[in-house]
């Protein structure tokens, strides 16, 4: 029941950070270019996966929860619009006062807390008007 409570966008920002300020100390090489692994496409080219396209896409899977956490009905949902309204402040905070942040892919992470914030908002409030009843 706690991760009702929880934006799931906070894990991006964490991780994020995890790879920005922790684990790559040479940021001059920086992590986005940083290969997971690569893969042999028939047509002869290399498929190379990256750190921070796999963050994306991770934070694309967990928009996906998010979007379905926000049709629910309740306090937590409230209480959930709140939390992610922080943590898109924080996104918007980092992207534009930590160097290391001021990259394409926290802004796309940004954009990505930004459309989670709407579309929980648009749908609760769908959500809301069937639910209520006159009469």
């Amino acid at each position: 029941m706690f991760l009702a409570y929880v934006p799931l966008m906070v894990v991006p920002l964490l991780l994020y950070n995890a790879f920005a300020f922790a684990i790559f100390g040479d940021w001059e090489a920086g992590f986005a270019d940083a290969a997971l692994f690569t893969v042999p496409m028939v047509s002869g080219a290399s498929f190379t996966l990256t750190v921070s396209a796999t963050i994306i896409l991770m934070a694309l899977v967990l928009l996906f929860f998010e979007i379905l956490k926000s049709t629910r009905i309740g306090s937590a949902n409230i209480v959930d619009h709140a939390f992610a309204t922080l943590i898109l402040l924080v996104y918007v905070l980092e992207f534009f006062l930590v160097a290391r942040a001021a990259t394409s892919t926290f802004l796309v992470l940004t954009a990505i807390a930004l459309i989670d914030l709407l579309s929980g908002f648009a749908v609760s409030l769908r959500s809301a008007t069937r639910d209520v009843s006159v009469g």
